[in-house]
């Protein structure tokens, strides 16, 4: 299947969420929201275009290693509920996807370009709105596909 809209997910508390148009060959969506919007999203592109969609998501799973300069235990607690808490969302959204039927990837953090500043990101992809960390992460899943 060659799809035609391709949907980069950087998940969290905050879910990067993009959307690649294949044949124009830029995006239609580069935000932050909440994850419940972002299935929603998903769900109707996918009803819309049915066989159409492909959509990326970074698999915090797959990541073996870990920032260990912390100030405190408190903060080396607060990191790793944050990284629970992301492992926990790639579950939830490949559970989602399957139920779904749609076309979806499981991305490993070290095969996307992530932290890209806003200059870096507006320069490579001309996308001219304002971003977020995150939502250039989910951008940089369905980039140029």
């Amino acid at each position: 299947m060659k799809p035609e809209i391709v949907i980069g997910i950087d998940t969290g508390v905050n879910t990067g969420f993009a959307i690649w148009n294949v044949s124009t060959h830029c995006f239609n969506q580069v935000e932050t929201i909440k994850i419940h919007i972002a299935m929603k999203a998903v769900e109707e592109l996918h009803r819309d275009n049915p066989g159409k969609v492909l959509v990326r998501v970074e698999d915090a799973r797959q990541r073996t290693w870990f920032d260990s300069r912390y100030k405190s235990r408190e903060e080396e607690r607060n990191k790793l509920q944050g990284v629970g808490s992301v492992k926990r969302d790639a579950v939830i959204w490949e559970d989602f996807l399957s139920d779904l039927g749609v076309a979806f990837q499981m991305v490993h953090p070290k095969d996307n370009t992530t932290k890209l500043s806003a200059d870096a990101f507006k320069g490579l992809t001309k996308w001219k709105k304002r971003t977020s960390e995150h939502s250039r992460d989910a951008a940089m899943l369905a980039y140029g596909y």
